[in-house]
């Protein structure tokens, strides 16, 4: 192949990677309402024949190799192919609120990236020798099949898209919870040994034994406001999941594209639940922050108010999240009393910082 050959095909490459850039702009705009929304179940129907595409792509390089002609026939065509995916995948997102639409513009660009990743790949290979290049081929085919197969992953609802990210937050929460857990009070009894005991040398040198670790050191009245803390993040959720549930309640409802707004706001309203239980958690090791974990309880008490206005909103004001959420302002409300014995230090801070008037 002449080098005038291989740079028309770079600039072809170049041109339509240019439209297909165009193209996925528009991803970044709501669809206009009056469009008919296209199900995700088309969208992932369209990226099985992109993942057919790719593989026709890697079968171009059984043998020989391809001629010009029929790698540039392959490039129109998976390109065209492209474009259409694009233009499908934006009109899914009719409706689609933030957290939906940011889902399926990152399955979208994935797909797009590896594409053009195995495009690029394609023409730097055609006319090398090089085994490394041809091996590189199937490689990156491999990852288009992984970037297709991604889209039946991706939510194709509101519902479902907020649901999975609450789901996570739970989960995160749950970490927190069991690290809490883990904190130990301080230990000053010296165990005495018993020189009759077959098993006397058995945990010297343990390299398993809790002493030094972090957060093993609490004294009585830190172990006291950690006890207190876990109870809020266990009651934190416990509220979480109701919400999970009163969201799935919401999918056997076709009519809910006018509850998009309050489910965002429940999210971020999650989110920053999660947020506030962990600076609690990173407060907890000694010596104890008390005036930031009152300050996550006075955030979360504010939180708590703003959840229950908003499952209203949504018709999922349950007996277990009235339940749960009540067991959560109760536990904050305990955690602050028992904050108020923990605040000498901090109150003899404030006086230094006083200025007296003369």
């Amino acid at each position: 192949m002449s080098k005038d050959e291989k740079e028309r095909l770079n600039q072809l490459l170049i041109h339509h990677l240019n439209n297909i850039h165009e193209t996925f702009q528009v991803l970044n705009q709501s669809p206009p309402s009056s469009l008919d929304i296209v199900s995700w179940d088309e969208v992932v129907k369209l990226g099985e024949h992109i993942y057919k595409q790719a593989t026709t792509v890697g079968m171009l390089w059984t043998g020989e190799g391809p001629d010009a002609k029929a790698l540039e026939e392959t490039m129109a065509s998976y390109t065209n192919l492209l474009q259409g995916f694009l233009l499908l995948s934006h009109g899914s997102m009719i409706g689609a609120g933030t957290t939906l639409s940011s889902s399926i513009h990152a399955s979208v660009k994935q797909v797009i990236d590896c594409s053009f990743m195995l495009l690029k790949e394609s023409i730097a290979s055609f006319g090398n020798s090089s085994k490394a290049h041809k091996l590189s081929i199937p490689q990156i085919v491999g990852t288009v099949w992984d970037a297709c197969s991604a889209l039946k992953k991706t939510p194709g609802t509101n519902i479902t898209a907020i649901g999975r990210s609450i789901t996570q937050i739970a989960v995160s929460v749950k970490d927190v919870l069991r690290e809490m857990k883990e904190l130990k009070p301080t230990s000053n009894e010296v165990p005495i040994s018993n020189p009759n005991d077959d098993n006397i040398n058995i945990h010297e040198n343990d390299s398993n034994s809790s002493e030094g670790d972090l957060g093993s050191d609490l004294s009585p009245e830190e172990m006291k406001v950690a006890e207190l803390a876990i109870n809020v993040v266990s009651e934190t959720l416990s509220t979480i999941k109701e919400i999970i549930r009163s969201i799935t309640g919401l999918l056997k409802n076709p009519k809910n594209d006018e509850m998009v707004d309050s489910l965002e706001r429940m999210l971020m309203i999650c989110r920053s639940m999660g947020l506030q239980v962990d600076e609690i958690g990173a407060c907890l090791y000694p010596p104890q922050e008390v005036s930031a974990i009152r300050g996550a309880c006075e955030k979360m008490m504010k939180f708590v108010g703003e959840m229950e206005v908003e499952v209203e909103k949504i018709k999922g004001c349950s007996e277990g999240f009235v339940h749960a959420s009540s067991g959560l302002m109760r536990c904050l409300k305990e955690l602050e009393l028992g904050l108020g014995c923990s605040s000498d230090d901090e109150l003899a801070s404030e006086m230094e910082n006083l200025v007296v008037g003369s």
